[in-house]
């Protein structure tokens, strides 16, 4: 699979930029900055055709690409791609997949318009069955116990440069079994920094099942698809998981653990008795 750049990135794409502002307090007002994290529209295509327009931090581009088409069920791995096109524009950046030849026919059969622009992955579904497919279930335990969850949630802040900046975009992170962050992906949306962590797995060939999925963010139930679909057999998230989202991880054997803190985590879902003791 190849990237390519078709025209420099503008000054204007930075994933953040410093904003002049007024500071208020009860007793004075005084000139003040603000680092404000940026997002800029991207319309992805597949095989030259558009397909969605997502609202993205303007970063790791190739990895968001490579995480949504899996999310979208158009590829199962990075390999059914060819190559990926960046088009940075005045108004925004257009991402452009372009798909082995074996592997048109899937996107064929997958083909919708998305209006949204939170990278939900749902705007523009038009059955419940869409929504909610059937998702093939885990059969591995995760090689991970308690302590590497709280030794990943105690670096995880050191690896959030964005968010440390502005306090206004998600991360998602992927950790060894013993707790060790080896990657991380921010953006504004958790859904997008969820794909682009996944999108980096695939592309640098580290087995989604050697480790786990940290977020900081709600757990929703998208978030537990995109986890079974790239087969990461434990996901964390900083907050907590709605009811469907927990029976999604039921039924998809999804170790779930939210709530999750430095000292406790709430474990909603240990299909293989792997973190309960």
């Amino acid at each position: 699979m190849a990237s390519k750049t078709i025209t420099p990135e503008p000054e204007g794409e930075a994933p953040s930029h410093e904003h002049r502002v007024v500071r208020v307090t009860p007793g004075e007002q005084a000139p003040a900055t603000r680092m404000l994290a940026n997002e800029v529209p991207v319309a992805m295509e597949f095989d030259g055709t558009p397909y969605a327009v997502m609202m993205l931090t303007p970063a790791d581009f190739e990895d968001f690409a490579v995480g949504f088409a899996l999310a979208e069920r158009i590829v199962s791995a990075a390999s059914d791609i060819a190559r990926i096109d960046v088009r940075h524009g005045t108004r925004g950046i257009g991402v452009d997949v372009r798909l082995e030849k074996e592997h048109t026919q899937r996107l064929i059969e997958r083909r919708r318009a998305i209006p949204g622009a939170s990278g939900c992955g749902i705007c523009g579904l038009t059955t419940i069955d869409e929504a909610l497919p059937e998702l093939p279930p885990l059969t591995a335990a995760p090689r991970v116990a308690p302590p590497a969850i709280f030794a990943a949630l105690e670096r995880l802040s050191e690896h959030q440069r964005l968010n440390s900046e502005t306090g206004a975009v998600h991360a998602a992170a992927f950790c060894r079994p013993d707790g060790t962050i080896i990657a991380v992906r921010e953006d504004v949306g958790r859904h997008n920094a969820f794909d682009k962590v996944i999108g980096h797995l695939l592309r640098t060939g580290i087995d989604p099942a050697s480790g786990f999925a940290l977020l900081t963010s709600r757990c929703s139930f998208e978030l537990v698809q995109k986890a079974v679909l790239a087969r990461i057999p434990l996901l964390a998230t900083i907050s907590a998981p709605t009811e469907l989202a927990v029976k999604l991880a039921v039924d998809s054997k999804l170790t779930l653990v939210a709530l999750a803190r430095r000292d406790s985590v709430l474990l909603f879902n240990d299909p293989f008795g792997a973190l309960a003791k």
